[in-house]
């Protein structure tokens, strides 16, 4: 895809033409991929963007659980609940995949914890569980899509929780028992295999939970400009971020001494050897404080786990090379002035 200008507000600066090293480098990168993949940066403050198949939707996964946090801090910003607000989980509440807190509520049939803690387990260790009780305090999954469009997002698409979109890329529909043990694995082994594959495909085509890469830095950009939520608010967020356990060599693995990444993984079901969704997403800042936020999704693949870590590997080391070289030339400039 051809280098294009990220939206912006009207107020802020004119978008620049995309440094020909770091729009070369992505479509390298992209090109040499064997899958679907799209990925997007923007240079936050230089105003500059790029991108391979930015504009095509990829599945999400737990990168969804974004805004699910940023609908809930906007609500605490409104007043209306808090961080510290308790909140009780139950066998009920009980989801499927990753869920940590599972342990804690089959102890004793019910947990009680805080929002603020429930926000934490969600961004940092994806907990399907917490991320799906907080989507119901704020009122459900159509509460999510009014935030994405008030706040004019883009092409960022939220489905109904996990329970349901998990169960409709497998081909049937929930039951809460899938939420205990392998209870939903062995349903889905269960089903015939044309089944499950027509309803693989139908979610790659057309995922459910579908978002444009670009659409995806736009929103990192916004929030890192403070445009989607309170001061307060976007530091806690972006505070939490930076320190996600998910995918430690995804993006994070191209950092370069100094560097840091606020980020959010996803990863999604795989029939046949393939995969539909690895991602990461996040907002790299330079020791200079200089930010760049940073998608790449991949749609589809078979390719072993190390070869799409050193394309998202490759990918921030672009970025950190775009940098670099923009300083040094810089640099260059006052000197011979």
């Amino acid at each position: 895809m051809a280098a294009a200008a990220r939206p912006v507000p009207p107020v802020s600066p004119e978008p620049a033409a995309t440094p020909i090293f770091i729009q070369n480098r992505i479509a390298e990168l992209g090109r040499g991929f064997d899958g679907q993949v799209g990925i997007a940066v923007d240079a936050i403050e230089g105003h500059w963007f790029a991108g391979w198949n930015a504009g095509d939707l990829c599945p999400q996964q737990s990168v969804s659980k974004l805004w699910v946090s940023i609908t809930v801090l906007q609500e605490i910003d409104k007043g209306r609940i808090s961080l510290e607000q308790p909140i009780t989980l139950s066998k009920d509440d009980l989801t499927l995949f990753h869920q940590p807190i599972a342990d804690e509520v089959l102890k004793t049939g019910s947990f009680t914890t805080t929002v603020g803690d429930l926000l934490l387990r969600q961004i940092t260790q994806s907990d399907n569980t917490a991320n799906d009780k907080l989507m119901r305090l704020v009122g459900g999954p159509a509460a999510v899509r009014a935030m994405i469009a008030a706040k004019h997002l883009g092409a960022i698409r939220f489905a109904n929780g996990e329970r349901e979109l998990q169960s409709k890329i497998a081909g049937f529909t929930w039951n809460p028992e899938f939420s205990i043990g392998n209870a939903f694995f062995q349903a889905r082994d269960a089903l015939p295999m044309n089944i499950r594959q027509a309803a693989f495909a139908r979610y790659v085509s057309d995922p459910y939970d579908g978002a444009e890469p670009v659409a995806i830095v736009t929103a990192l950009a916004g929030l890192k400009a403070g445009e989607l939520l309170s001061p307060k608010s976007t530091n806690y967020l972006l505070t939490i971020m930076s320190e996600t356990h998910t995918g430690p060599n995804r993006l994070k693995g191209g950092l370069a001494p100094g560097w840091t990444l606020n980020h959010k993984t996803g990863t999604g079901q795989v029939l046949g050897g393939e995969q539909a969704g690895y991602n990461d997403v996040g907002i790299l800042t330079a020791p200079d404080g200089k930010s760049y936020a940073v998608a790449v999704m991949i749609k589809l693949t078979s390719t072993p786990l190390a070869v799409r870590m050193t394309l998202m590997n490759e990918v921030v080391r672009a970025v950190i090379a775009e940098h670099d070289a923009e300083n040094a030339a810089r640099a260059a400039a006052k000197t011979a002035q």
